[in-house]
């Protein structure tokens, strides 16, 4: 029989196709190794080795010892605490108490004060009213002792728009003022003059009534006023003939010299005259001499 020849079979076998992520290898093993080897050894070791608590007799007894340590600590706190708390509350209580006994003393000793500035006040008004005459009135008005109001003047002075401090320099001196403007204690000593050499017969600046031992000083950027401190905008109140003495104020050299504060370092003012101003009594007056009353005790 014969026998019929086969083809060769072909034993080659055909390439498989590629993974679809055979490019992304190093996300692959990521994927498929999320946990490091490193975290895995360590994690494997922690299990070998147990919980971590101590396995020796010593170590248990230290450990509980050191707990009972802190729990003795903590305990020895907390009793101090409430012990201490009654003491401390105890204290601030005596603290607030005589906080309130010092400020009740001092409210005391300032109505005190006041009740025997006005009682000499008074008393110095009754003596300028015994020993004036017939120009007791006119010697009150001078002395300051006494309100006055009447026709006048208004004069309201401001710094300059933006004005900030500056430090440094006496008054006209600094090198910023041009950019400042501020108003200055000598500024004010010159308007209240001009007043006076106008015939102003009472002044007063900002409610402060001015006599003739009243100071104008300063006190680093601020204005004194007999050592009160003022405030802008200075509002100058002056009773006198308002016609004559708003004309004979502002010809006058004090006056140009407000003027020039306005147009060269942009201080503001503005003059108004007033059918009726009030100027307050002077706080209080000096007494230069005094001697005492005769059979007085």
């Amino acid at each position: 029989m014969c026998r019929m020849s086969q083809p060769p079979t072909n034993r080659s076998t055909a390439p498989r196709p590629a993974r679809p992520d055979a490019s992304m290898s190093l996300l692959t093993h990521v994927m498929d190794h999320s946990l490091d080897e490193g975290y895995a050894e360590a994690t494997a070791r922690r299990a070998e080795g147990g919980t971590g608590l101590p396995r020796t007799l010593k170590a248990k007894l230290g450990l509980a010892g050191g707990l009972v340590l802190a729990a003795m600590v903590v305990t020895l706190g907390a009793a101090q605490a409430r012990i201490s708390a009654p003491v401390i509350a105890k204290e601030r209580e005596e603290l607030i108490s005589r906080v309130e006994r010092a400020t009740a003393t001092a409210d005391g000793l300032e109505n005190d004060i006041e009740r025997l500035r006005s009682d000499v006040a008074g008393r110095q008004r009754q003596a300028l009213k015994e020993h004036g005459g017939d120009q007791a009135d006119l010697v009150a008005l001078l002395s300051g002792a006494t309100e006055v109001h009447g026709p006048g003047l208004k004069l309201t002075v401001d710094d300059a728009k933006g004005a900030s401090d500056t430090a440094g320099g006496g008054p006209r001196e600094s090198a910023g003022f041009s950019d400042t403007g501020r108003v200055r204690d000598r500024d004010m000593q010159r308007i209240v003059n001009g007043l006076w050499q106008s015939g102003a017969e009472a002044v007063s600046i900002n409610g402060q009534r001015l006599t003739a031992l009243s100071a104008i000083r300063a006190a680093g950027d601020a204005i004194l006023v007999d050592n009160r401190p003022l405030v802008p905008p200075y509002e100058v109140l002056a009773v006198g003939d308002r016609n004559r003495l708003s004309t004979d104020f502002q010809d006058s050299a004090d006056g140009q010299y407000l003027h020039v504060l306005q147009e060269n370092y942009g201080i503001r003012y503005s003059v108004s005259k007033e059918g009726d101003v009030r100027l307050p009594a002077a706080s209080s007056l000096i007494v230069r001499t005094a001697e005492p009353k005769k059979g007085a005790s």
